[in-house]
Formats: structure tokens, C-alpha cells, sequence
């Protein structure tokens, strides 16, 4: 009998109940998860010096020569002989920023005006590349909006917003979601800090 369900492919009880258990990940392996689904591509770094490595990795593969820094500290990272540093953001040029959060449930990557400024996502270049430390990882939004709230109490960033889809999909604009897309090309350096 054994046979016959091998060879037509019957399903097994045991491997139904299997299938049917549901599995608990962490914080971390959840987000990577539900992140690299949605077509995000993510680099792991457990030492500074990996993460400059990580990104001129990346520059070198997108041959992109500019860069658009969101925020000034993250100069560090950049050997400014190989790329240059734009001051103001273009379409063409990736950008290159910090976030608030990490979201776990949904793999999304929250950002306020603290990231962006007044501009909103789809008014920057489709290509993202985010440095994010794993003590930034939340599980829901509900959480990283409290942390929000409680990193910033003088007073509350504006402009949050999520990206929430990692691949580009020109075939996918109509008119209901025209300028409202925060799909980006995106790179997330996770570095190590817990």
C-alpha cells in the first residue's frame, strides 16, 4: 500500500499534521524571512569593518559611482576615493540611510523625517541601501511606533512611512497605486550589535 501512495503521490496523515504545525521563528530569522520573500537582499554583518566591505561590494556590482547620504555620519562607511558624495538626492543615484525600525511580521523597514526629511519615499531614487543594527528589529509596527515615541519624546518625528515591496515592478503601476508605490531596489546591511 506503501507503494501506491509513493507512486501517485498520496499524501500521508502524519505528513498533513506535518504541514499543518505551525512553526515559531525568532525576531531576527522571522524578518529575514518575511524581508528576503519580498525580494530585499540582505548582507549580515557582525563588525563595522564588514559592513564597509559589504557596501563597496554592492557599489561595485550596481556600478554606482554616486551617492546620496541621508544622514552625514554614515560617511564613515564610504571610501570617497571610489564614490562620489552627492549633496542633494537625484533619480538616478541610490541613497544611502539609517532607519527607525526593522518590522519582523512583515519584513517592512520603517523610516521618519529623522531618515527622510520632508521628502516622501517615492520622491527618491528607486535604490536603497539601509544600515540597520539588529537592535533595531521589533515585532509589529504597533511596536516600532511606540519606539518611535519613546526614542523621540522632546518631540515626535513626521513623515513615517514604510517600504514594503523590494522589487521594482514597472508592469505593476495603474492608477490606483500611481505615486503611492514605495517599492525600492533595496540592500540592508545588518550589523550585529546585542
Amino acid at each position: 500500500m506503501n507503494i501506491f501512495r509513493k507512486l501517485f503521490n498520496i499524501p500521508i496523515k502524519e505528513d498533513i499534521e506535518i504541514k499543518k504545525q505551525e512553526v515559531k521563528l525568532s525576531l531576527d530569522d522571522l524578518f529575514v524571512h518575511n524581508f528576503v520573500n519580498k525580494g530585499g537582499k540582505f548582507l549580515y554583518c557582525t563588525k563595522k569593518q564588514e559592513v564597509v566591505e559589504n557596501l563597496q561590494k554592492v557599489l561595485l556590482e550596481n556600478n554606482w559611482h554616486q551617492i546620496h547620504l541621508l544622514e552625514k555620519q554614515l560617511s564613515l562607511f564610504l571610501n570617497k576615493k571610489s564614490i562620489q558624495v552627492l549633496e542633494k538626492h537625484t533619480l538616478m543615484s541610490p541613497v544611502f540611510t539609517t532607519c527607525e525600525h526593522l518590522i519582523a511580521d512583515k519584513g517592512d523597514i520603517l523610516f521618519s523625517s529623522n531618515q527622510l526629511g520632508s521628502v516622501k519615499l517615492n520622491g527618491y531614487s528607486e535604490n536603497f541601501i539601509v544600515f540597520a543594527t539588529t537592535s533595531q528589529l521589533v515585532k509589529d509596527t504597533g511596536q516600532g511606533l511606540t519606539g518611535i515615541k519613546l526614542n523621540n519624546s522632546g518631540s515626535l518625528p513626521t513623515n513615517i512611512s514604510s517600504i514594503k515591496n523590494y522589487s521594482i515592478n514597472k508592469n505593476d503601476d495603474n492608477f490606483l497605486n500611481y505615486g503611492n508605490s514605495n517599492s525600492k531596489n533595496l540592500y540592508l546591511l545588518l550589523l550585529e550589535d546585542l
